[in-house]
């Protein structure tokens, strides 16, 4: 009889459970909330909170709606989507993450402060009007967004280290993160930044969420521990896609389901332990209902099970 175990890592990180509290608190007040875009990027969860009555809109509706109530997500927003809610007297419910909103706070004082140091282009040695400001992160994630939002949209995105083959690199730099990226990765972008730079300054700030880079050594520890591992993650989640490429690599019997119906009961022949994790956008009765499904599976000929 296989032992089947639930991450007790794995689930919603802080920002996401406080979005979702925010959306239900109002919800049972008033039995209706506009979200601009998903709540989180679990489609599973998406739906039980539309069957309360969340409703999802896009920002071509936020511009047509006037005299209502909008949930910003944890990813935070641009300040255009407050000038928006501001001229169409729409009640903001503002459940930016902590994390994200004081990242928004320091890339905007980065921008502000070089839009009044820099001297125009004429009379600076360098010809800039300013540092250059890059974001480490997924271009058109709704986080990445939002920062380049605080830099009335100079910023430059960057996903990987060949784009920084199209910049500037003697310019003065400043370099932050998405949240949720890999720390790895950002260290990887800061290294080949300092090989490649000749002229100018170069700073960077290390703005990773630690909630979420912690749990990739441990969900590779996790992953490690057990036979099979089926990782749950909904298809639009980049967190997911990150941590499930970690558990992967450790553990070649891992699988990416969205829910419980993904699973396949050959992934366990021979197996004794089966670990279950998830993005930090994966709710833990998701995980519940794929452990019942693996259990059902596996186990239905003794209706027995060994669950953690």
């Amino acid at each position: 009889m296989a032992k089947i175990e639930i991450d007790s890592g794995s689930g919603f990180c802080f920002g996401v459970v406080t979005a979702i509290r925010k959306a239900e608190e109002e919800l049972d007040k008033s039995g209706t909330l506009y979200c601009l875009g998903d709540i989180v990027h679990n489609a599973g969860e998406v739906e039980r909170l539309q069957r309360k009555g969340l409703v999802t809109i896009t920002h071509a509706d936020l511009e047509r709606l006037h005299d209502v109530k909008v949930l910003l997500r944890a990813h935070g927003e641009p300040p255009s989507t407050y000038e928006t809610a501001r001229r169409n007297n729409i009640e903001i419910i503002d459940a930016t993450c902590p994390v994200v909103l004081q990242l928004q706070r320091r890339i905007k004082t980065t921008y502000d402060e070089s839009a009044q140091n820099s001297l125009p282009p004429q009379e600076s040695a360098s010809g800039s009007k300013g540092p250059l400001i890059l974001i480490y992160g997924k271009i058109g994630h709704a986080e990445v967004n939002g920062l380049v939002g605080q830099t009335n949209g100079e910023a430059v995105v960057i996903q990987d280290i060949s784009a920084l083959d199209t910049l500037d690199l003697d310019r003065d730099i400043r370099l932050y993160s998405q949240t949720t990226k890999s720390l790895d990765g950002f260290r990887e972008i800061v290294a080949e930044i300092q090989r490649r730079k000749k002229h100018g300054d170069f700073k960077w700030y290390d703005t990773i969420c630690r909630q979420v880079s912690s749990r990739m050594s441990k969900m590779r520890e996790f992953a490690a521990s057990h036979d099979v591992v089926v990782f749950v993650s909904g298809a639009k989640s980049s967190n997911g896609k990150v941590l499930f490429a970690q558990c992967l690599e450790v553990n070649p019997r891992t699988h990416l389901i969205t829910d419980e119906t993904g699973v396949e009961a050959e992934w366990f022949e021979g197996a004794e332990t089966i670990g279950i994790c998830g993005a930090t956008s994966t709710p833990r009765w998701l995980m519940n209902a794929v452990a019942e499904r693996i259990d059902s599976l596996i186990n239905h000929e003794d209706g027995t099970a060994d669950r953690e």
